[in-house]
């Protein structure tokens, strides 16, 4: 019993730091987001709920709600299909499988900064390596990341495809301990290939499928650094996730008061969405 409290004792240094650098800072962003605080004075007034109410009129911060649950959702479901298809390829045995693995991994090992930005030198207008493989063709060169709904599509993509790789090895480890035996099982009765992988990998699958889901997820909603690197003149371009727009409203606006509300709103709504997909996914897998 001595023993037990005695090592209990080591967490006190990990909740006081958790508490002065994560609760702290959330419960004081709560209360500025009820002022008109710049960011930068030491004076302010508090104004109540009127930042939460400005959002409901606020046609840039409905835009930027899309956007956000576009790179969220659409982001999840590219990657789980990619992942997935990746997953069950490479769980065949062929040559240079190993080279295959690592090379499809490699782009989550690049910071998204980064690949934001060499991304960014593909796609520009002038100079980008992609329009000048358009004109090849005598094509017109296409502005990529100069109209929103395209720039969007292009950070839907590059976000996709950089992280497809987390859910590729969520659902490769999930496949490797499945027991050869039910496969097995159903090619001696004659079941084919596809109705293998409905009825005995996918389910079998649902909790790799699950921490696929929700980790994907997470990562989509708080996008912000492939969207910086890929739209420069981000505030003319629609291209605004609710992090980089909280950033901007902060040191570009300087409204603090206001930057506080959209992030305390975006941390209950991306509580509310991971919680209800994990109960979602947990009564899937009860189902499968």
């Amino acid at each position: 019993m001595r023993s037990r409290k005695r090592i209990n004792l080591f967490y006190i240094p990990v909740l006081i730091l958790f508490g002065v650098f994560v609760v702290y800072p959330f419960i004081d962003g709560i209360r500025i987001s009820f002022t008109n605080w710049n960011g930068f004075l030491p004076t302010y007034n508090y104004i109540g709920l009127t930042n939460y109410i400005n959002m409901v009129s606020d046609q840039w911060f409905h835009n930027v709600f899309r956007n956000t649950i576009i790179y969220g959702f659409g982001s999840t479901i590219i990657q789980q299909i990619i992942g997935l298809s990746m997953a069950l390829f490479l769980d065949s045995k062929f040559k240079a499988r190993g080279l295959v693995r690592t090379i499809s991994y490699l782009p989550i090992m690049i910071a998204p900064l980064i690949m934001g930005y060499i991304i960014f030198f593909i796609v520009q207008f002038r100079g980008g390596a992609l329009n000048d493989l358009v004109g090849l063709f005598g094509m017109d060169r296409l502005d990529w990341v100069g109209v929103p709904n395209r720039a969007v599509t292009v950070i839907l993509l590059v976000n996709s495809l950089q992280y497809m790789g987390v859910s590729m090895v969520i659902y490769l480890a999930g496949l490797q301990n499945i027991p050869n035996m039910y496969k097995e099982a159903a090619s001696v009765d004659g079941i084919g290939p596809w109705n293998t992988f409905w009825h005995i990998t996918l389910p079998l699958l649902a909790p790799a499928l699950s921490a696929s889901v929700v980790i994907n997820l997470i990562g989509g909603l708080k996008l912000f650094d492939i969207i910086r690197a890929l739209s420069p003149a981000a505030p003319s371009s629609g291209t605004h996730s609710l992090v980089t727009f909280l950033t901007y409203q902060y040191f570009n606006i300087e409204q603090a008061g206001y930057s506080a509300a959209i992030g305390v709103v975006t941390f209950a709504f991306i509580l509310i969405v991971s919680i209800v997909v994990i109960k979602l996914l947990d009564k899937m897998e009860v189902v499968l």
